[in-house]
């Protein structure tokens, strides 16, 4: 099921969702004043779409650098008589007092606000407008939701230095939330009284104290008939506490685990305590102890443990306590623990780290408000793809991506998942995944390298686009990936690695793709780009992948592509031709990709009179001469020279050397090359040679173009001959065997 999740289709809804909120002004709204977005007059709508439309707003905001957010988002649903709002997730800095304050008419059930940083003590106030229909709220990690400015008054100098000083608010309390049933107050600021913000609330059904610290929480008896769910994640417990939690007979989730590394806790879980909490709270179904010490062995004897298959059967429990249990749970934490290595664990659903299954399942359940213990998670899925082969591939794809997704600005996650993201989309998972999956890795890819210039991430990023079909699968991200790139690479201190890498992308990129794609990623820098790289590494007097790449790359780019070969020249590409022949006389495939490119700009008419200089045409006519990589240099020297042949005896502008001594070389070169030569390079169009065919002017330029065409026919018929008809070359040969002025051997060729 989960892989026909991956595969099939967004709904309808979610496709208009997400085209309303990417074109509000075209569909739901107007612009008042050409700033302030107004809803039409005629435009109502139910709480099943409104929910949606806020709710993917706040993601596309969160995970889509392209997505503009608006200032007036909120105020679309102030009026609940045009919009109902029901239950809306809300987080980060997205989320300002007045947007709260915009929806304050609305009746809602459900307000989830995570570790929105921007919520101050208005925002308190405003929450008590929605008091009479809440059920559910969440203050997770809304750090300043507690305080109010403090304006001191009076004193100039100090409303100078300090204008405002924040104060804690102390006499807010649920008074009046009579239907409230749910409330996360995790990581809530020291210094508020919880006893006493929560007392008005007759009947908790859960609560979430992750990261408070209560040296006592006996006030919890008084939901002990309704409550069924409790987190006390990174609170140092004690004994009081321990007594306290077997009262609350009624709980089905307790968590009590905590993050063994953030900082010294006494308390040390004993089989006592385990045994204390299977006796009083029959109807647990969900335990989470991860991260703690056990004080003593809790584990049976291995001697007496039944071998053969593991069983989730509480009688059969290698951790002694749970075998008082009525039945197996749903959920067992155990991550970070020694108990989860053991065999006959009596849980449908373990998290720990002792296999694929443990490892994934704690990705799951702390991924939303445990980026520190999500990121160990996934450094040891990292290890399980690097080293073993995962069975649960897509399942730990979505997580993966779901974390990066959800905690774009934390360090920790970034480094460990996008380089769990390069083991789980290499070759040997390809087969198994949807194009929606993989476009969604390679959004979250985008999103990494944007949001951080740390060198672990940017490799990681780059080397998990080296794992798609390259320009294919990134077309649907084409400026943005090569905007990316080209920033990496223009950064003034560089990691050798990641530049390898990045122009080694840039250079598939823009290999086969259409021109208006090369002329869009030109005007964005590309050609002046690839030449500083060059340039640098002529300084340092180093020919590397990265100069072959980078030449390689402006070969491709220049391909049909005038305005790029243009740019070429004008940022003095022909001067950085030159040194580069001369420093680095031996390098065949830096010679071959720098005269392909050439290759490119003389089919530019308007560009070759700047080819015609003495120094550069004894260049290409020495080069005729060359062997390296078989015949390609001598070959791409030899195409310049015909298509500046091809414009005639007038436009030889110098006087050495003389035209007929190089069209006398140029006839040399190529009866010297095997007609059967295999060929190390690829035409999209055979455009460029045909032109070359019906004229009189230059026979030497039309032998070669013949040459070209016969030499590609024969040796990869496939794919050459049904290019040469589609492009119209069989008549231009047939034209040119009548001609008085083609050579004997030329019309025997094209024969």
């Amino acid at each position: 099921s989960l892989k026909m999740a991956c595969d099939s289709p967004e709904s309808l809804m979610t496709l208009c969702t997400d085209y309303c909120l990417r074109n509000l002004e075209g569909t739901l709204c107007y612009l008042l004043d050409n700033e302030t977005l107004r809803l039409h007059p005629d435009i109502f709508l139910p709480s099943e779409i409104c929910d949606k439309l806020v709710n993917e707003y706040v993601e596309l905001v969160k995970t889509d650098s392209i997505f503009e957010p608006h200032e007036s988002f909120f105020t679309l649903f102030s009026d609940p008589r045009s919009t109902r709002l029901a239950r809306i997730h809300l987080r980060e800095h997205i989320v300002q007092d007045q947007d709260l304050e915009a929806i304050r008419k609305q009746d809602l059930i459900e307000l989830y606000l995570t570790n929105c940083e921007k919520l101050t003590a208005k925002s308190l106030q405003t929450l008590v407008s929605f008091s009479h229909t809440l059920i559910s709220l969440s203050l997770f990690g809304c750090c300043n939701i507690f305080y109010e400015e403090e304006n001191p008054g009076g004193c100039e100098d100090d409303c100078l230095v300090n204008p405002t000083r924040q104060v804690l608010v102390k006499d807010f309390t649920f008074e009046g939330f009579s239907r409230l049933r749910f409330l996360n107050l995790g990581r809530l600021i020291e210094g508020v009284n919880v006893e006493t913000l929560l007392r008005p609330l007759a009947s908790l059904a859960a609560l979430d104290l992750s990261g408070i610290q209560l040296n006592d929480v006996g006030f919890l008896t008084q939901w002990k008939d309704s409550l069924v769910s409790l987190v006390l994640y990174n609170m140092d417990l004690s004994e009081e506490h321990i007594q306290v939690i077997a009262q609350l007979r009624k709980l089905r989730h307790l968590d009590i685990s905590r993050d063994h590394l953030s900082s010294y806790y006494k308390f040390k879980l004993t089989r006592r305590v385990l045994n204390l909490f299977v006796e009083n709270l029959v109807n647990l179904t969900s335990l989470d102890i991860s991260g703690h010490t056990m004080l003593e062995n809790c584990s049976i004897p291995s001697m007496e443990e039944k071998m053969g298959q593991t069983s989730i059967e509480p009688a059969k429990s290698s951790i002694a306590p749970f075998r008082g249990l009525k039945r197996p749970l749903q959920f067992l934490g155990l991550f970070e623990t020694s108990l989860c290595r053991l065999t006959h664990i009596p849980a449908y659903k373990v998290s720990g780290d002792k296999n694929e299954e443990q490892v994934l399942n704690a990705i799951e359940a702390y991924t939303e408000h445990r980026p520190e213990i999500t990121s160990r998670a996934i450094n040891l899925l990292f290890d399980i793809a690097r080293i073993e082969r995962c069975s649960q591939l897509l399942r730990a794809l979505q997580l993966v991506i779901t974390a990066l997704k959800c905690h774009k600005d934390d360090k920790n996650i970034q480094v460990t998942g996008s380089a769990a993201l390069f083991y789980l989309t290499n070759s040997e998972y390809r087969m198994e995944q949807s194009v929606k999956l993989r476009r969604q890795v390679i959004q979250v890819v985008l999103n990494g390298m944007e949001s951080y210039q740390e060198v672990t991430v940017q490799r990681n990023c780059c080397l998990t686009l080296c794992n798609f079909s390259i320009p294919e699968e990134l077309e649907f991200q084409y400026r943005r990936v090569n905007e990316l790139l080209l920033n990496i690479l223009n950064q003034s201190r560089q990691d050798e690695s990641i530049q390898r890498i990045a122009v080694h992308l840039c250079n598939a990129l823009v290999c086969q793709v259409d021109n208006d794609h090369k002329e869009a990623v030109g005007k964005m820098g590309f050609v002046m780009t690839m030449l500083k790289l060059i340039q640098k590494k002529l300084a340092d007097k180093t020919c590397d992948q990265v100069m072959e790449f980078s030449w390689s790359a402006l070969w491709n780019i220049t391909d049909e592509t005038p305005d790029n070969c243009e740019m070429f020249l004008n940022y003095s590409g022909m001067k950085l031709f030159l040194e580069c022949l001369k420093e680095f006389p031996e390098k065949q495939e830096l010679h071959r990709n720098m005269l392909g490119l050439l290759g490119n700009v003389a089919e530019v008419k308007e560009l070759r009179p700047q080819l015609m200089t003495s120094q550069f045409i004894s260049v290409f006519s020495n080069l005729l001469e060359s062997k390296a990589d078989g015949i390609e240099v001598s070959y791409n020297a030899c195409g310049v020279l015909s298509h500046i042949m091809f414009d005639g005896p007038e436009a030889w502008g110098i006087c050495e050397p003389h035209r007929e001594e190089v069209v006398k070389r140029m006839w040399a070169a190529i009866q010297s090359w095997d007609i059967n030569s295999r060929r190390n390079i690829n035409y999209r169009s055979f455009e460029p040679i045909l032109r070359l065919l019906p004229q009189g002017i230059s026979p030497v330029s039309q032998h070669w173009a013949t040459w070209a065409l016969y030499n590609l026919v024969s040796v990869y018929p496939d794919k050459y001959c049904p290019l040469l008809i589609k492009e119209g070359g069989i008549p231009l040969l047939k034209d040119m065997i009548k001609m008085a002025s083609a050579r004997q051997e030329t019309k025997e060729m094209a024969r």
